[in-house]
């Protein structure tokens, strides 16, 4: 897409945009719902409660965690640490050890010599 025509399509969607949000606030229930929200949070301040209090205070058996925020507590995650893989070119003996494929190097080495020759250099260190 040119340039020109990248340009009068997103200023066509701010336009488009500006016009719902035009309507969205000429809508009589969007400004009962900001009330309402503007009220809960200053009520909230005024009792020092955060959403998280008012949650479990309204419904009990919520889904929601009870563990705060920033705790630094580790959860079960099912993802697997990456193992590390060493990377040897043959071409000038350099070696890298690596966990991912985000290293800049190996990228430069992949952009020279192409994806599948440079993982043929890689073995697996455990």
């Amino acid at each position: 897409m040119s340039l020109i025509n990248e340009y009068r399509s997103t200023e066509e969607a701010i336009k488009e945009l500006q016009s719902k949000l035009e309507n969205l606030s000429k809508d009589g229930k969007l400004q009962t719902e900001l009330e309402f929200e503007g009220k809960l949070r200053t009520l909230m301040g005024e009792y020092q409660k955060s959403l998280r209090d008012i949650i479990a205070l309204l419904d009990p058996d919520s889904k929601v965690s009870k563990a705060p925020r920033g705790t630094g507590l580790k959860t079960t995650g099912t993802k697997r640490a990456r193992k590390v893989k060493q990377y040897k070119n043959p071409h000038n003996g350099e070696v890298i050890e690596t966990k991912g494929g985000n290293h800049k190097t190996l990228k430069e080495w992949k952009a020279k010599w192409g994806a599948d020759t440079v993982e043929s250099w890689a073995s697996l260190l455990g």
